[in-house]
């Protein structure tokens, strides 16, 4: 009987230990803390319009790091020089001149002419540099920090805020979703 009894109760107390997730429509879910619990229909819908506009931040930062990874490897592919064989440059011949004056040349290509900026082809990683990385990192941390505001919105299980978020995502999807490159390798 005492068996039967407390196997009972074990049961009961692991089914209620199960969490169901289902949506809500309630209008006083907090948001990210205790202290931001919309009191009104209007706190409310200003609650989701903060989250339509965090999302669409979201996608503008995303793109905004493709924009930005782009103009950092043509800069890449741009930053190769080559010496021109054969090719005397101005400033050499100046130092040969005797009836040239001592004087620095600057010209189209530079103050050295016998070097020209070719563009890469080859498709190597970018060389770690600080002007790029630190940029890029701090661009990555600002994404990832707005994805798990955005992530932990929708993990209220609160209908209106998962439709904000969705609404966000779609609006600037459709606002800047061209300059994001998925294909990293298509430049």
């Amino acid at each position: 009987m005492n068996m039967d009894h407390s196997s009972h109760s074990t049961m009961s107390s692991s089914s209620s230990m199960t969490m169901t997730m289902v949506f809500t429509n309630s209008h006083d879910t907090p948001l990210f803390s205790s202290a931001w619990t919309p009191s009104s229909s209007g706190a409310y819908a200003g609650t989701c319009i903060f989250l339509v506009v965090l999302a669409i931040i979201n996608r503008c930062l995303v793109a905004f790091k493709a924009s930005m990874e782009h103009y950092w490897f043509a800069t890449h592919l741009n930053r190769r020089y080559i010496a021109i064989a054969g090719k005397s440059s101005e400033a050499g011949r100046i130092d040969t001149d005797p009836d040239a004056k001592v004087a620095s040349l600057v010209t189209a290509q530079g103050v050295e002419e016998s070097v020209k900026v070719v563009r890469r082809v080859s498709r190597e990683p970018i060389p770690w540099r600080f002007s790029v990385d630190l940029p890029r990192a701090a661009i990555f941390l600002c994404i990832t920090g707005v994805s798990y505001l955005l992530m932990l919105a929708v993990m209220t299980m609160n209908v209106g805020y998962f439709c904000s978020v969705l609404a966000g995502a779609f609006l600037g999807e459709l606002a800047v979703g061209r300059y994001i490159q998925w294909n990293e390798h298509d430049h």
